[in-house]
């Protein structure tokens, strides 16, 4: 198996991704919207790459987190608010909006249960900061870290709930960047004590079953490495001192943050610590040449993965409770008086 996430190219597999997808054996998979047309579309996909490898629990992702991160949207899927809406409803009724969380979580993970869809990308743990860029912004699900805290876990014992492994990202911390990763690399310039208010929120929920690197550098813990490719960090302040211990993804390694071919950058992520890289875009040369620049999974990473996905269920159709938990958290986000 290679400790890899790939990309599919479009709404079936083409003749090339099958014969590959079948050869390379990696860890899982990710989808984006141009892989997501119909209900009925969306679940012939994912039962076929399930086909492909014939594992009881195969790691079949998606940035699910609601308002502008969500790949699965109306009119053949729920809307979602984004963490903002909750952050709102926490500062005038914490325990509301933990329970709007927790319900709105477990309903999308119903929904992407029937997708057949077994790891959600959320929640983003993110403390957001005053002046920082907006690539975080309204994702954010707040400002004070034991909140964002509060909030996650309602997260991730809701997708759970649903059958669904939440991810915690960006570990260390994205909500200081000043750039979007996207197209280059931030470099946050707080002191180790101001960086204990990014961290917190991870060293909380460090239990989690799955978590995500940021592409950012933090010079007073690696002047060189940005986190996602940096020992240092991952082994002292992911692995250390927040005390993660699941399965530790990158973020897409293809983003321009980040220098190098992307399967030089693949390999010196595996290097650096990270259990599994993801590659989002379905470039046969780029996942060709990760699957020849990263060794075969370990075991340890492979007890990870499979620790993350053993509670994960593929569901038969969309339950219908779904309906009801999106009522009740919407009828509690309505108490801060604002739009979702």
């Amino acid at each position: 198996m290679v400790p890899a996430i790939f990309g599919c190219s479009g709404l079936t597999l083409t003749a090339d991704e099958r014969a590959f997808f079948r050869d390379a054996d990696p860890a899982g998979y990710i989808l984006f919207g141009r892989n997501c047309e119909t209900r009925e579309q969306l679940r012939a996909l994912t039962d076929e790459l399930r086909a492909l490898h014939g594992r009881e629990h195969l790691l079949i992702s998606i940035d699910q987190e609601g308002g502008r991160v969500a790949r699965l949207r109306p009119p053949h899927w729920a809307a979602y608010p984004s963490g903002e809406a909750f952050d709102r409803l926490y500062r005038i009724a914490p325990a509301s909006a933990i329970e709007a969380a927790r319900v709105g979580a477990k309903a999308m993970a119903i929904e992407l249960s029937a997708m057949g869809i077994t790891v959600d990308y959320h929640p983003p743990l993110d403390v957001r900061q005053e002046g920082a860029h907006d690539v975080i912004g309204d994702r954010s699900l707040g400002r004070d870290p034991m909140q964002v805290a509060a909030l996650g876990r309602a997260i991730l014992d809701g997708l759970a709930a649903g059958g669904v492994a939440g991810c915690i990202k960006h570990i260390p911390g994205h909500g200081r960047s000043m750039v979007d990763t996207h197209k280059e690399m931030p470099t946050v310039t707080a002191s180790v004590e101001e960086l204990q208010t990014d961290i917190a929120p991870f060293r909380a929920l460090r239990h989690a079953p799955i978590g995500m690197t940021g592409h950012l550098k933090f010079p007073v813990w690696d002047e060189q490495y940005p986190a996602t490719l940096s020992r240092t960090i991952i082994h002292d302040i992911i692995r250390g001192e927040i005390g993660f211990e699941g399965l530790l993804l990158t973020d897409d390694i293809d983003m321009e943050a980040l220098e190098g071919t992307v399967p030089e950058r693949a390999a010196l992520a595996h290097e650096a610590g990270c259990d599994i890289v993801l590659n989002c875009w379905a470039k046969m040369d780029d996942m060709v040449g990760i699957c020849e620049a990263v060794p075969t999974i370990s075991e340890a990473t492979r007890t990870r993965l499979d620790a993350a996905l053993v509670d994960t269920k593929i569901a038969d159709d969309l339950d219908q409770q779904a309906d009801e938990l999106l009522a009740k958290r919407d009828a509690l986000l309505a108490l801060t008086g604002e739009a979702a």
